[in-house]
């Protein structure tokens, strides 16, 4: 709570005599009245403005020379009550310097002694505002500073150095609260989106599966958790284990969504037993139905591995082909021949499903394209492809690196080479099967 302004210099109220007073009918000349009035947070090359509102019988409160830190005049509004009040309360003003006596609106039996402010506080949330207490009242003073007000100044204490210097104050005050409600505000939305989008990632379904599972993720989007690319892995009642990642084009919010609902839609599409050129085509409908734009598309690689491990189908559209190990062999590529097209590009597409053989022991990678699109060389003008990021693979697994460990340094090397963050999204998925 804010410390009283010291009273033995005084405080003032208004201004007169640097600008004209709205008249008693409740215009001004200055400015058209707006329903939302807004403090103007640049105060420091903004003339201020002061509305007062008060209603003295014996007539309205002497307002004396008021000037802002640069030595303009402040500009002076007054209205008699809380209905011409609300017309002078335009976008332009700054700050409230209200009578605690005027009475508030339908609450005069109540015995509030604050009503007044509390209505004014809840017809000016945005703006700055200083109580006009009654003399030597300085517990009433201190209670509207509770309520609401940035401070409170005595009828009897007015004078322009000190009522100015409250002014500035109340409203560098206002700007720094709503400044930090603000902040306040960003930080829960942002903790409630990154409970949101960790939530949106896969849980792998595994149980009874000799497989290891490990995952990289890494959006493009700045301070985001969650990207276009998606993936997932799921074991069905038969034992075969079926891995997924994808791509939607692009790196907003609208494209995170939309993987967010192919991911699930290929999970709920393979626990029912669809799988291959079936399953491809349902994701392409679902696809079309959802994205915001006829150019929106996706690729996508899925794998079913067979329950004894040493066989699986693999389908392709338009999607870069898994990278397979084998001990004493070095990692390649899986066939790429029968690469059908992107979901969302042709009508009728087909998406062939390939056989092949894994063999008895074997490490098997799935990634999207930002792992392959990073710059490499003199200049960063060539892509390292994926002829490059086999040759990483290769000699980190010839390094003794596996699981979260061997993702975790090609991407972090990719990253190196690149000079600095990637720009695409970056998923990558490896499956294990050591006997």
């Amino acid at each position: 709570m804010p410390a009283p302004i010291p009273r033995q210099r005084a405080v003032p109220a208004a201004e007169s005599g640097q600008a004209p007073a709205a008249n008693r009918g409740g215009t001004s000349k200055e400015a058209a009245p707006s329903k939302e009035a807004t403090v103007d947070t640049n105060a420091a090359t903004t003339q201020l403005t002061l509305l007062l509102i008060e209603d003295d019988p014996g007539g309205s409160t002497v307002v004396p020379e008021l000037q802002d830190s640069a030595g303009r005049p402040i500009r002076v509004r007054t209205a008699r009550n809380l209905t011409e009040a609300g017309r002078l309360l335009t976008d332009d003003v700054h700050c409230i310097l209200l009578d605690l006596a005027l009475p508030a609106p339908g609450r005069a039996e109540d015995g509030d002694e604050l009503a007044v402010l509390k209505h004014v506080l809840e017809l000016a949330p945005r703006h700055a505002v200083l109580a006009l207490a009654p003399s030597g009242d300085a517990e009433r003073g201190a209670e509207a500073v509770r309520v609401g007000a940035q401070d409170y100044l005595f009828r009897d204490e007015l004078d322009g150095r000190l009522l100015s210097r409250a002014i500035r104050y109340a409203v560098e005050r206002k700007r720094s609260d709503t400044a930090e409600r603000r902040l306040a505000e960003g930080r829960v939305r942002a903790q409630e989106n990154r409970r949101l989008e960790r939530g949106l990632l896969p849980t792998p379904l595994l149980d009874g599966s000799p497989l290891r599972f490990a995952a990289r993720y890494r959006p493009g989007r700045s301070r985001a958790l969650l990207g276009g690319d998606f993936y997932d892995v799921v074991r069905t009642p038969d034992g075969t284990v079926h891995a997924m990642i994808g791509d939607v084009c692009g790196h907003g919010p609208d494209e995170a969504a939309l993987g967010v609902e192919l991911r699930i839609a290929w999970r709920a599409l393979t626990l029912a037993g669809l799988c291959g050129d079936e399953l491809l085509g349902t994701l392409q409908q679902v696809l079309e139905h959802e994205r915001s734009d006829d150019e929106i598309f996706a690729t996508l690689c899925t794998v079913d591995i067979a329950p004894d491990g040493r066989r699986a189908g693999l389908c392709l559209a338009g999607h870069p082909s898994p990278l397979v190990a084998r001990p004493g062999r070095p990692a390649k590529l899986l066939p790429y021949d029968n690469n059908g097209p992107a979901l969302g590009l042709l009508s009728g597409a087909r998406w062939p499903r390939m056989q092949v053989e894994l063999g008895r022991e074997w490490s098997l990678m799935l990634y999207t394209d930002g792992l392959i699109e990073g710059r490499v060389g003199a200049g960063r003008l060539e892509r390292l492809g994926q002829d490059g990021m086999v040759e990483i693979v290769r000699r980190l697994l010839s390094e003794g690196l596996g699981g979260e460990a061997l993702l975790r340094a090609a991407v972090n090397e990719v990253r190196e080479l690149n000079g600095g963050e990637l720009t695409d999204d970056v998923a990558v998925l490896l499956l294990d099967r050591e006997r």
